[in-house]
């Protein structure tokens, strides 16, 4: 049998640990946010908006893809058309990154109106293809992915 006691404090508990655990899921969200931005927009950066962490996206330009050995990285250029910015990439680039290609970068606009990023993620089509229909010459229509950027 429960007391009016007992259930007292075991709805308190249980509001205790519900409020523990939203303050934890939520507190912090708002910190957490990454933004997704264009070259362009990241060009018009204010110093105040520079020190956020971000994900810019664009297409990476053909023939700016330069890999270094140390640290281990690459140097490319984004562009959406409009604006095109350098960025440093130190890391391991994923498998499907490549030029003429959609990517996502994140990591921070310095001072120095380049992008450093610690993170790529690379843009694939979205269309597949048996390789029965490739080997017989079909085509499916190319989608740009710069429109998708658009809101």
């Amino acid at each position: 049998m429960w007391t009016k006691g007992r259930k007292t404090s075991l709805i308190l508990s249980i509001l205790l640990v519900a409020g523990a655990l939203g303050y934890l899921a939520l507190g912090n969200f708002g910190e957490n946010l990454v933004y997704f931005v264009t070259p362009s927009e990241v060009r018009a950066f204010s110093a105040e908006q520079s020190q956020k962490k971000i994900r810019v996206a664009g297409m990476v330009v053909k023939k700016s893809i330069k890999t270094q050995a140390d640290p281990v990285g690459l140097t490319f250029e984004l562009t959406d058309g409009e604006a095109t910015i350098p960025v440093v990439f130190q890391g391991i680039p994923p498998d499907l990154f490549k030029e003429g290609q959609g990517a996502v970068a994140e990591g921070h606009w310095k001072s120095d109106k380049v992008f450093h990023s610690k993170m790529i993620m690379a843009k694939h089509s979205e269309d597949y293809m048996p390789i029965e229909m490739k080997r017989a010459g079909v085509e499916l229509p190319k989608k740009d992915f710069m429109k998708t950027l658009s809101p």
